[in-house]
């Protein structure tokens, strides 16, 4: 199954995304842009790829006890940037952005535990993707516009292990489908109250 670690911002934050992303569809050539909308609105700490079936179990033991050790963290939605001259908009964060690469590396050190063939180590970049493109595109404008975007600060409180479905149907502009697997309170016990 194809896994990774990931935040996700609560549903306030989310609307504020969602209103910031309603004004850059509005800018010119943003039809052609593939735009990520909600469901797929997340920070990917730990991009696991296909996992094998046997090798979850162990992954997700790990990820409670990195979660334990983690304490929850303030973040926020700010500004944005591009990777692969505009094959990826997306917006960063704000807040313990140190608590956040700490917390993406040991769900990276989790899965290499676990014996999930992780490729090269690269040092975290916090950011959610708002829209991608097959071909490279001229952002700018998009990079500009989330320039002023700062969303309100939220208490980081849980890791997830979320599942992606790749579309299948061939339907153009469909999205990955995303399903938590499991779900870890930061700072907690696994399996307690804390």
């Amino acid at each position: 199954m194809r896994l990774f670690a990931a935040v996700l911002p609560p549903e306030e934050v989310a609307d504020e995304l969602a209103a910031a992303v309603a004004e850059l569809k509005k800018l010119p050539g943003a039809d052609g842009l593939r735009w990520t909308g909600r469901p797929g609105w997340h920070f990917t700490l730990a991009f696991y790829g296909e996992v094998e079936e046997e090798l979850v179990p162990d992954l997700s033991a790990r990820l409670a006890r990195v979660a334990h050790r983690s304490g929850p963290f303030p973040l926020a939605l700010r500004g944005g940037g591009q990777f692969g001259h505009g094959r990826a908009l997306w917006t960063g964060a704000r807040g313990d952005l140190e608590a956040l690469r700490l917390l993406a590396d040991r769900a990276e050190a989790a899965a290499r535990k676990a014996g999930v063939p992780m490729g090269e180590h690269r040092r975290y970049k916090a950011h959610l993707t708002v829209a991608r493109s097959r071909d490279a595109v001229d952002v700018r404008p998009y990079v500009e516009a989330l320039a002023g975007f700062t969303g309100r600060t939220w208490t980081v409180g849980e890791l997830m292990l979320v599942r992606s479905h790749l579309p299948r149907s061939g339907v153009p502009g469909e999205h990955p489908r995303y399903e938590t697997v499991d779900r870890w309170p930061l700072g907690q016990v696994p399996g307690g109250a804390g």
